[in-house]
């Protein structure tokens, strides 16, 4: 007869230590959401040390060890959550490692030191060399971390044996509210309140039906990481947006010989959509895809016609670099 209450009170007792937990960390809701994620997409945990930071990551082997190994950079703002998406649509036919870039997500932020393209493209170098020193990676960027992709296939080409830009930074495209703003010296992606929240998702998702929903008490914990952030946020937004390096992709992307990929989505508000032949007109050997009916988080809105579109393009050079 005492099992009932018994129990009862170690439910009260869980829920208590939970709205507690809550209460001290809000974003601790997303941090499980996003761990429900990874499992669902069948990713593994990790950190390593490379370029003297900590890494997050995530990882999943492929179901044939002779497989490529796929390196995928989130963008500005993003974490490696971003990719779980197009993670799941690929299954077990690669490699992947996903990690969130130094500064950024769960990996290590240093004072003092730069989180800008160039930066960031040696930081990634030396990921690479961690996690395959003998073979080198498809290599894809989206966002920022498209423009950081493009760089390190142009400097370190022994490191990279294809790279895939999704609506990548790095090129002067076609003047757009988002463009113009950053331009001014504003922060278009600023979160502070639910207001602008929503206003940030509204620009990034083209898609309602793939623009995640974001419940409080978990609304509260991501506002309030994104007020945390923003001096960071800023800092690099002036070196990326609109600093001396911001156009560096572009230029450099004119020295990538290996076999690219560049896919857009039309209705991109971030980086408009004129990006594509910019940057296939310096990467003439590149497949172009443009996607219509999505914004500017094509791995998140399309994943499943991203993922037929790395596949093919992967399939269709396997053995031409080393895979």
């Amino acid at each position: 007869m005492m099992a009932k209450p018994l129990v009862l009170s170690l439910l009260l007792l869980a829920a208590l230590v939970a709205a507690i937990a809550l209460w001290r960390d809000p974003y601790l809701l997303v941090r499980a959401e996003f761990a429900r994620q990874r499992v669902a997409a069948g990713l593994s945990a990790g950190t390593l040390e490379a370029a003297g930071h900590r890494w997050a990551y995530a990882s999943r082997d492929a179901d044939d060890p002779a497989a490529p190994t796929l390196v995928m950079l989130h963008g500005y703002t993003g974490s490696k959550e971003n990719w779980y998406p197009l993670a799941r649509q690929l299954g077990g036919r690669y490699r992947l490692l996903i990690p969130d870039l130094p500064g950024w997500g769960a990996s290590q932020r240093k004072p003092g030191v730069g989180y800008g393209f160039p930066e960031q493209a040696e930081h990634v170098a030396a990921f690479i060399r961690a996690v395959s020193p003998d073979r080198p990676v498809v290599l894809l960027g989206h966002s920022m971390g498209g423009g950081i992709a493009a760089l390190v296939a142009a400097r370190h080409p022994q490191a990279v044996a294809k790279v895939g830009l999704l609506n990548a930074a790095g090129v002067r495209f076609k003047d757009n509210r988002f463009g113009l703003d950053v331009l001014a010296g504003r922060n278009p992606f600023a979160v502070e309140d639910a207001a602008s929240l929503q206003r940030y998702l509204d620009t990034v998702f083209f898609d309602a039906a793939a623009r995640p929903w974001i419940p409080w008490p978990a609304s509260t914990g991501l506002i309030e990481k994104r007020r945390a952030d923003a001096a960071f946020e800023q800092s690099v937004l002036d070196r990326i947006g609109r600093g001396e390096d911001s156009l560096l992709p572009g230029e450099e992307a004119a020295r990538i010989r290996q076999p690219a990929l560049l896919l857009w989505c039309r209705q991109d508000a971030v980086i408009d959509a004129s990006a594509l032949d910019l940057y296939a007109a310096r990467i003439p050997q590149a497949r172009k895809v443009l996607l219509d009916g999505c914004g500017h988080m094509s791995l998140m809105e399309r994943p499943r016609e991203v993922a037929d579109a790395v596949v093919g393009w992967i399939d269709v050079h396997n053995g031409a670099a080393g895979h």
